[in-house]
């Protein structure tokens, strides 16, 4: 069977939906309330944690507000309606802020949660699409999250309403980090296994290199120097010894030497070493350590103590 020929090109399609999401985060901005403000200071004001609740599609987008706000300072998880009336309710504590999402403020998974959650003297808050539904109702806060029609052309598939419950669950997420004062130390502490976490808590001790450092004596040739450097891995040769450091070469020195027509074989590597090495102590933090290399553009650091000692050296850029 031959297909239908398309009405419409998809991106005259896709540009219809971005116009849609524009009008409804548009609608989103000039609706902010106080109701937005007290949702923001009750979630604030909890001891215990902000429960995401949602069935279906708003349940995806749960998922989604839950991880950021407990990524951003703001403890929370995400309850399956569905699930926390055969058990799962149980992670719900007293005075916890219930974060309750349906767009018809009449999904029956959630309605049934609803005598429950206030046996447990929970906080509700609504986003919902009805603000005169039961659930609507039910909550101690309601906020808008309503559309005209869908942007799918059908008006059915949830598209404008999951973008309106996401950008509504992100701004509550940023108003909060505001408020909190949350800042970029902060985030790192929630994403210690991620390079910012590495760069915010790792100090420079825990990732130097401190064993079979390549030093060579200062009356070595070059040559010498070079096949150190190769066996160290490091790019660089120290030159001198732990208690002791004369300078360092490094690989590009020893290019411009080739440039030069310097002998290898003869030339002593103290006479061509840089007596001035960028050094950094190993208390300071890698974003220290990032920070010194991206000015200096150098890919190591000699880590050295307060008496000048040797400790080991650090390698950002490998």
């Amino acid at each position: 069977m031959t297909p239908a020929a398309p009405t419409t090109s998809a991106v005259t399609a896709a540009a219809r939906l971005f116009d849609a999401y524009r009008d409804a985060i548009g609608r989103l901005q000039s609706g902010l309330d106080a109701n937005f403000e007290n949702a923001v200071q009750m979630m604030l004001d909890t001891t215990g944690h902000v429960v995401v609740c949602g069935m279906g599609k708003s349940g995806l987008i749960g998922r989604k507000i839950a991880a950021t706000l407990a990524s951003t300072g703001t403890p929370s998880l995400f309850l399956h309606p569905a699930e926390a009336i055969h058990g799962d309710l149980g992670m719900v504590r007293r005075g916890d802020v219930v974060v309750l999402l349906s767009n018809s403020g009449e999904t029956e998974e959630i309605l049934r949660l609803l005598p429950a959650l206030k046996r447990l003297d929970t906080r509700l808050i609504a986003l919902t699409g009805g603000m005169t539904s039961t659930l609507a109702r039910e909550a101690a806060l309601a906020l808008d999250i309503s559309v005209d029609r869908e942007a799918c052309p059908l008006n059915l598939a949830p598209t404008t309403s999951s973008l309106n419950t996401l950008v509504v669950g992100d701004a509550l997420s940023v108003a909060l980090m505001e408020k909190r004062g949350f800042e970029e130390v902060d985030f790192a502490k929630t994403h210690p296994g991620g390079r910012l976490g590495a760069r915010l808590l790792t100090h420079v001790r825990d990732k130097m290199r401190s064993d079979n450092l390549p030093f060579v004596a200062p009356d070595q040739t070059v040559q010498n120097a070079l096949m150190t450097m190769t066996e160290g891995r490091l790019g660089l040769v120290l030159v001198g010894n732990r208690t002791e450091l004369h300078g360092i070469v490094t690989d590009g020195d020893l290019r411009r030497l080739l440039v030069d027509g310097k002998d290898l074989m003869t030339t002593p590597v103290g006479s061509v070493a840089s007596t001035s090495p960028l050094t950094i102590s190993g208390d300071l933090l890698m974003a220290d350590a990032e920070a010194k290399m991206l000015e200096a553009r150098v890919q190591c650091l000699v880590v050295t103590g307060d008496d000048g000692h040797v400790d080991g050296v650090i390698q950002i850029f490998e």
